[in-house]
C-alpha cells in the first residue's frame, strides 16, 4: 500500500513539473491594450466599407482610446511655456489630426497581423508599459515578429494610451525631437510648426506615409 501511494504522488509531482507553472493573468493594462488595438487593426483591416468611412470610424476610435493633448504638450516641449495660448491651442488641434494619420499610417502597415500581448511594467503608479509582438498568421513560425509597445496611464480613473513605441522608437519622443529641430530652424515660431503639421497630415491622409514625417526643414 505505501509502495502504491509514493508511486501515485511520484506520478501527480511528475504530472504538476510538466505541466509548468500556471498562466498569468492578463493585467487590466494589458488587457486594455489588447482588447483596444485589436480593435484599431479590425476597423483598418476591414475592406467592407469605404477609406472615407475607415478614416472616420479610426479617428473616432483614437480619440477614445488615447490623450492627445498631454502627447501634444510633451512634444511641444520648452516652447510652450514661452507660446500664445492661441498657438498652443491651434498646435494641438493640428497634432491630433496628425497623430490620428500617423497611428492610422503604421498601424496600416501591418495589415493582417495579429496582436499578442507578452508583458507589461509599471514604470510608476498608474503608468505601465505593455509589451506586445505583432504576428503574421499566414506564417506557420513567424521567426520575426515586430515589438511593439505601448505606454498607458491610468491616473484619472481610465486608461489612455500615450505613446506607441515601434522596434524600439517611441513615436512621441521622435516626434519632440523633429519639432525641436524645427523651431531652432524656424525662430521657435510655433504658428510655423503648426502650418507643417497641417502639411504632413495632408500628405499622410493622401497616402504618402514617406512624406508625412516631420522634418527639421
Amino acid at each position: 500500500m505505501r509502495a502504491a501511494q509514493a508511486a501515485l504522488v511520484a506520478l501527480i509531482v511528475a504530472a504538476a513539473a510538466l505541466a509548468g507553472p500556471p498562466a498569468r493573468a492578463a493585467t487590466p493594462a494589458e488587457h486594455f491594450v489588447q482588447t483596444n488595438i485589436e480593435h484599431g487593426l479590425s476597423i483598418l483591416n476591414n475592406k467592407a466599407i469605404s477609406d472615407t468611412e475607415r478614416r472616420s470610424e479610426f479617428r473616432h476610435f483614437l480619440l477614445g482610446l488615447t490623450d492627445i493633448r498631454r502627447t501634444a504638450l510633451f512634444t511641444l516641449g520648452a516652447a510652450r511655456r514661452t507660446a500664445r495660448p492661441a498657438d498652443v491651442n491651434a498646435f494641438v488641434d493640428a497634432f491630433r489630426n496628425y497623430a490620428i494619420a500617423i497611428y492610422q499610417a503604421r498601424l496600416s502597415a501591418y495589415s493582417g497581423q495579429q496582436l499578442k500581448v507578452t508583458g507589461s511594467t509599471e514604470r510608476a503608479p498608474g503608468d505601465f508599459v505593455v509589451t506586445t509582438l505583432l504576428v503574421d498568421p499566414s506564417r506557420a513560425s513567424d521567426r520575426d515578429p515586430i515589438q511593439v509597445d505601448f505606454r498607458v496611464d491610468s491616473k484619472h480613473g481610465k486608461f489612455v494610451v500615450l505613446d506607441a513605441s515601434v522596434v524600439g522608437v517611441w513615436l512621441a519622443i521622435e516626434e519632440r525631437d523633429q519639432f525641436t529641430a524645427f523651431l531652432a530652424q524656424n525662430n521657435n515660431s510655433v504658428p510655423k510648426l503648426t502650418h507643417h503639421l497641417r502639411e504632413l497630415t495632408t500628405k499622410l491622409e493622401s497616402g504618402d506615409s514617406a512624406n508625412g514625417q516631420a522634418s527639421s526643414n
